[in-house]
């Protein structure tokens, strides 16, 4: 006989509420939030338009019927696309994430917030020129600034505590979830609308981790993200036609998709913003940033003693050797910027580590396996728990290079990578420069001019109507 089950609807479990309040009626009063969401905004189109550069990446991308054009539909940056906000929300997020060069966040699941701008930004877009076209007012970029910080703070206190990547499942789920609760805010969803949209995010299908990991590694992961924004946009949009909700989603038992609690570290604020890690130097995954770091420094003093090398030792953390620590074959760009041996090698050999390195032209140099072949990885546990502190979340790598004579170079260790909140003076001139530098493979030199004296001068971008910021970068 089968035990009853209660056919009252429950109220909506407290993560659902918690999130629908949060992005509703929480104020964003830290300067330090907004000011590092205007360089998230600017690294997050750059590395878009960085990625415009590669076919894989462009053959994805615009009107799912070719030649579709929505009126006072989203403008896509850097494409002559103009679309409904659900396919822009996929063809930017795909942009965003395709070089794996955007900021990310590291906690007990990994991510990277930045993802949210597509939904964000194709959502914003939209409703700005629908409201101009209507003679009401436009969004502006401080509403997107905003939006960004939320999305951060979602995703980012939610991957704290839970770890999505050891039951299996993709860190976009996240990227769904805060994506999906901010664009139903910009819909002007009312709170249990928004509760409706959140659930339907986690009702969802959820993406495995597969595309991730060898022997599966493949392009799936540069456009993963692209389609959860995408899809949160469609949920929202969804919830507000007055679609109902599922409110014990996470809590129900058996049919549920946590039968426990979430665990929360910290209330929703604006932390994660403060805190989040810039990818800046090197087009790497992040547990490598500072591998590749070491790599850099120690260039010029193994670059002519190559053959000589007999060993190298890379201490590391436990995320960074459950995650890209690979041996063997490396199929395509998307397996080798998760290896970490290869983003070791190539800055050994080169002295630099650019997207373009991790394309076959490259790859095909027999130095960079032989290279590899000699690696070991080695976990420091003192690294592996300064990375889950909340007062550090370092992400430490040493490495150590052995040669056949038995000497060796002293151990290059860098903590904290250049993009961190710990480097931040030092890094976000170096961002800049990045945003410089990815601006001119797209604009001429006249319309770039135009970008940057907008996009540089906080006050004046925060004041900008959303639609009048996106056509400067059409």
């Amino acid at each position: 006989m089968s035990a009853h089950i209660s056919n009252v609807r429950p109220k909506p479990d407290q993560v659902l509420t918690d999130i629908a309040e949060y992005v509703s009626s929480y104020k964003i009063t830290s300067p330090e939030a907004y000011a590092t969401a205007h360089y998230c905004l600017l690294d997050t189109l750059g590395c878009g338009f960085e990625a415009l550069s590669y076919p894989a990446c462009t053959k994805l991308l615009g009107p799912i019927v070719p030649g579709t054009v929505v009126p006072n539909g989203a403008k896509v940056p850097g494409t002559p696309y103009q679309l409904d906000p659900v396919q822009a929300a996929f063809t930017l997020g795909a942009m965003i994430r395709w070089l794996d060069f955007n900021d990310t966040w590291l906690a007990a699941e990994w991510g990277h917030p930045s993802d949210n701008l597509g939904g964000i930004l194709a959502t914003a877009d939209w409703l700005s020129r629908t409201a101009v076209a209507a003679g009401k007012a436009p969004l502006t970029v401080r509403d997107v600034l905003t939006a960004m910080i939320k999305a951060h703070e979602i995703q980012g206190v939610i991957a704290l505590e839970n770890s999505f990547n050891r039951v299996g499942l993709d860190h976009v789920v996240l990227v769904k979830v805060a994506s999906t609760a901010i664009v139903a805010n910009l819909l002007g969803l009312a709170r249990d609308e928004i509760i409706n949209a959140v659930s339907l995010a986690f009702v969802d299908g959820q993406s495995l981790r597969t595309y991730r990991h060898a022997p599966n590694t493949g392009s799936r992961k540069s456009w993963a993200a692209g389609d959860a924004t995408s899809r949160a946009v469609r949920l929202a949009l969804i919830a507000r036609t007055g679609e109902m909700g599922y409110p014990s989603v996470l809590t129900a038992k058996t049919w549920g998709f946590y039968d426990v609690l979430f665990k929360f570290q910290r209330p929703f604020g604006s932390y994660v913003m403060e805190n989040v890690l810039f990818k800046i130097s090197f087009p790497a995954e992040f547990h490598a940033q500072t591998a590749v770091e070491c790599a850099m420094q120690l260039h010029p003093k193994v670059v002519d003693r190559l053959n000589d090398v007999a060993k190298i030792t890379i201490r590391t953390h436990e995320s960074a050797i459950r995650i890209i620590d690979k041996k063997g074959p490396l199929d395509n760009p998307a397996d080798r910027d998760h290896c970490i041996q290869y983003m070791v090698a190539v800055p050994l050999i080169f002295g630099r580590l650019t997207a373009a390195d991790y394309e076959d032209n490259v790859a095909k140099d027999p130095r960079i396996d032989a290279l590899r072949a000699k690696m070991v990885c080695v976990e420091d546990k003192q690294f592996s728990k300064d990375y889950l502190n909340p007062d550090k979340r370092s992400i430490a790598n040493g490495i150590t290079i052995e040669f056949r004579d038995g000497s060796k170079t002293r151990e290059v260790v860098v903590e904290y990578p250049i993009g961190h909140r710990r480097r931040r003076k030092e890094g976000m001139p170096v961002l800049i420069e990045k945003f410089r530098v990815n601006l001119a493979r797209r604009f001429a030199a006249k319309q770039q001019q135009a970008i940057l004296d907008v996009a540089l001068d906080a006050k004046k971008l925060a004041a900008m109507p959303v639609h009048e910021f996106v056509d400067l970068m059409v």
